[in-house]
């Protein structure tokens, strides 16, 4: 390894020569030379940062766990986001206790603020179903001062008893927010109207939309009206309609502090006979946002909300009343909507709304936003089609593929068996210094073989292990079988095969 380093070196200078390699371990290797070249040289939080973040995004964890050891042995001053990367990355190789380790262990680094890594660490005991170690944890450690904020961990634990259908004990975390010395926020209300909801509590569901009367909307926020709506749909649906209209008015008046010109050009007539449960709610909804204050807050809360729960039509009612109104649709409705097409099977609509819809709003589409409709067009066999997006996104200002969207385009064709167009994909993402995980060269190194271009598949194999990423068993395999399966081009591939073997 030949590296050409300065006269002097400073962590920014090391940070970018790390970053440069392609193989983690020559990276790591640069990193453990700087001290011995350099004696006066010391690495800095940042420093480790990068160095860290290079072996754990290629899965070298225990090149990874020494790094993190002889960073706590610096005793350097270190950012809480790298402890949430590297619980990520224990997540992600399935080693949940790990993460859990060495949040434990933080008070033996030169941290002083968990809030990040513990919120990151409860996101991750939640998602592998670990409720009650993700309790404990948070009866533990929440109340230490090294957690600044506490209201996004007991929203999280809220949403995940609801996600269960223990709303009661979701509500009594709630209940319990005052003594954490946090008070609820909007989210805090949309999750636990919505849990009780579904749980059928609406004697406490109705409880806590009063409660949001003098806690959360003294102003009328629009934003309160997806909480609102989601128990005026509940009790429609179990039959109380009038319950409900009593309700509406409150909202009205308390809620979303609506002038009475506003709720008095109301026509609730044909609710009263509850009848048509779905016209009622439709009526409900549309008094929500014709009898307040029109807001940008109250029509995105709505909408969005609409679409997350797959009413595309409904949704879109709430949109075209927007317009009528003078507001244009934000980006996130847009992600929304969009999102919610693709779920549904409605990539071709997907796409129209951002040709014609976003084009007619003066709405310029993200990244993020090709990213969902990439993947939608790649979950229907679309993938071909889906790399079109590539040059559209090139032509457009402020909007370069990233990793994902290279990664959604070479795992989609792959899929589609178009692993010819991959090679070609993931071309282009290493040139932009990206690259994929295992996983997806394992799945294009199989795939040719099985096409029977041995030498491609062979090139990435080299590319993989100069990388520091280790084939799968059954890559070996496929390239043994379909080398021996075209003996014209053995004597070609064999020697390389070995070499690679060896390495």
């Amino acid at each position: 390894m030949s590296v050409k380093w300065p006269r002097f070196l400073i962590p920014t200078q090391l940070s970018q020569m790390i970053r440069t390699q392609k193989n983690p371990l020559t990276a790591l290797k640069i990193f453990n030379e700087a001290k011995s070249k350099f004696p006066n040289y010391r690495h800095n939080g940042p420093v480790y940062a990068t160095m860290i973040n290079v072996l754990g995004s290629s899965g070298r964890i225990a090149e990874m766990r020494e790094v993190i050891d002889q960073m706590k042995q610096d005793s350097c001053e270190c950012k809480d986001s790298v402890f949430s990367s590297v619980m990520k990355t224990y997540a992600r190789a399935g080693m949940v206790d790990e993460a859990v380790s060495l949040f434990k262990t933080l008070p033996q680094f030169n941290c002083v603020n968990w809030t990040g890594s513990f919120n990151t660490l409860l996101r991750i005991l939640v998602k592998e179903s670990k409720l009650e170690t993700a309790c404990r944890l948070f009866l533990e450690h929440s109340c230490g001062w090294e957690v600044k904020s506490r209201i996004g961990s007991l929203n999280l634990l809220m949403d995940a008893l609801c996600q269960i259908n223990r709303s009661d004990l979701a509500l009594h975390v709630f209940q319990e927010m005052r003594y954490q010395c946090c008070s609820p926020d909007k989210e805090s209300y949309r999750i636990l109207m919505r849990g009780l909801c579904e749980d059928g509590r609406l004697n406490e569901a109705t409880h806590l939309l009063y409660s949001m009367f003098w806690r959360i909307s003294q102003k009328g926020g629009g934003e309160d009206i997806a909480a609102y709506r989601t128990l005026l749909d509940a009790l429609c649906d179990n039959g109380h309609v009038e319950e409900a209209l009593e309700i509406l008015g409150k909202v009205l008046k308390k809620g979303l502090k609506a002038p009475k010109r506003c709720r008095g050009h109301l026509d609730l007539s044909y609710c009263c006979n509850g009848e048509d449960i779905e016209r009622t709610k439709g009526l409900i909804n549309e008094a929500l946002i014709r009898g307040g204050v029109p807001s940008m807050a109250s029509y995105s809360a709505m909408a969005i909300d609409l679409y997350s729960e797959r009413k595309i039509g409904e949704a879109n009612q709430v949109l075209d009343e927007m317009r009528d109104r003078g507001f244009k649709p934000s980006l996130s409705i847009y992600e929304a909507k969009i999102a919610a097409l693709c779920r549904c099977g409605g990539v071709e609509e997907a796409v129209k709304v951002i040709k014609e819809e976003m084009v007619e709003d003066s709405c310029v589409p993200t990244v993020r936003l090709y990213n969902i409709v990439l993947k939608g067009l790649c979950r229907e066999g679309k993938s071909a089609f889906a790399v079109g997006y590539l040059e559209k996104m090139a032509r457009q200002v402020g909007c370069v593929a990233d990793k994902e969207t290279y990664s959604i385009l070479v795992d989609g064709l792959c899929c589609d068996g178009r692993f010819v167009e991959a090679s070609g994909i993931l071309e282009r993402m290493l040139i932009r210094s990206s690259s994929p995980g295992v996983e997806t060269y394992n799945t294009l190194i199989r795939g040719l073989c099985l096409m029977g271009r041995q030498y491609d598949a062979v090139i990435w194999l080299e590319e993989m292990v100069v990388q520091g990423k280790l084939p799968a068993v059954s890559v070996w395999d496929s390239l043994v079988a379909s080398v021996c399966s075209n003996m014209t081009e053995a004597g070609v591939c064999s020697e390389t095969l070995e070499k690679l073997w060896s390495s």
